[in-house]
C-alpha cells in the first residue's frame, strides 16, 4: 500500500486483478456513469491491461480497509496526466459492493493528496454526468470545485444531459495529507 488513511488505501494497479476490474466494468451503474454504450469483453479488458501498466498515467488498485482483516480491493483511481502543464484528468472506479461506504471520497483525496504532492500537479479535473448526483457529491466532498458545463455533452439513461467539469487546484488541498505525513 503506498498511501492510506482509516477508510482505505491505495496500492499498486495489478495484473493478476485484471477479472475483477472487468467485472467492475460491467456493471451497467457504471456503464451509465461512464457514459458507454457497451460492455468489453474480457479478452480485450485483458489485453488493454497490458498497455495501461506500461503507460504514463498514475493508476490505483484502491482497497477497502474497513471491515476485512487483509485489505480488499475495491476499486480503481487514475490521473491521466499532461505534464507539459502539469494537470491531469481524474477518473475513479468502485466495484458496486464498495459503493455508499465513503471509500469513493476518500480514494479521491488520496489520489488527490499524491497528484498533488508526489506527482506535482498543479491541477486536476474531471468530467462527470450532471444526472450523477452521487458522484458529484462525493467529488465536492473531496475537494473538487464546479469549472464549467459542456452542453449536452453525454447520455443518461437514454436521455441526452449535460457534462459538468469540475476542478481541484493544489493551492486549495487543506486539510492533512496522508503523503506529506509519510516525508521527514
Amino acid at each position: 500500500m503506498w498511501v492510506r488513511d482509516a477508510a482505505c488505501g491505495l496500492g499498486p494497479y495489478r495484473a493478476d486483478l485484471v477479472d475483477t476490474y472487468w467485472r467492475w466494468e460491467q456493471d451497467p451503474a457504471l456503464i451509465v456513469g461512464y457514459g458507454r454504450q457497451q460492455p468489453e469483453s474480457l479478452e480485450a479488458r485483458t489485453e488493454g491491461i497490458a498497455s495501461q501498466l506500461r503507460g504514463d498515467n498514475v493508476r490505483f488498485t484502491v482497497y477497502d480497509l474497513s471491515g476485512a482483516e487483509e485489505p480488499v480491493p475495491a476499486g480503481v483511481t487514475t490521473l491521466l496526466p499532461d505534464h507539459a502543464v502539469r494537470t491531469a484528468e481524474y477518473v475513479v472506479m468502485l466495484a458496486p459492493e464498495a459503493r455508499g461506504k465513503g471509500l469513493g471520497t476518500a480514494a479521491t483525496r488520496l489520489t488527490l493528496d499524491y497528484g498533488f504532492h508526489v506527482t506535482n500537479l498543479r491541477m486536476i479535473w474531471l468530467k462527470v454526468l450532471a444526472p450523477n448526483k452521487a458522484a458529484v457529491r462525493v467529488y465536492e466532498k473531496a475537494g473538487f470545485r464546479p469549472a464549467g458545463v459542456l452542453r449536452e455533452g453525454g447520455y443518461w439513461l437514454g436521455k441526452v444531459c449535460d457534462e459538468l467539469v469540475m476542478d481541484a487546484l493544489a493551492a486549495d488541498f487543506s486539510g492533512p495529507s496522508a503523503v506529506m505525513s509519510l516525508v521527514p
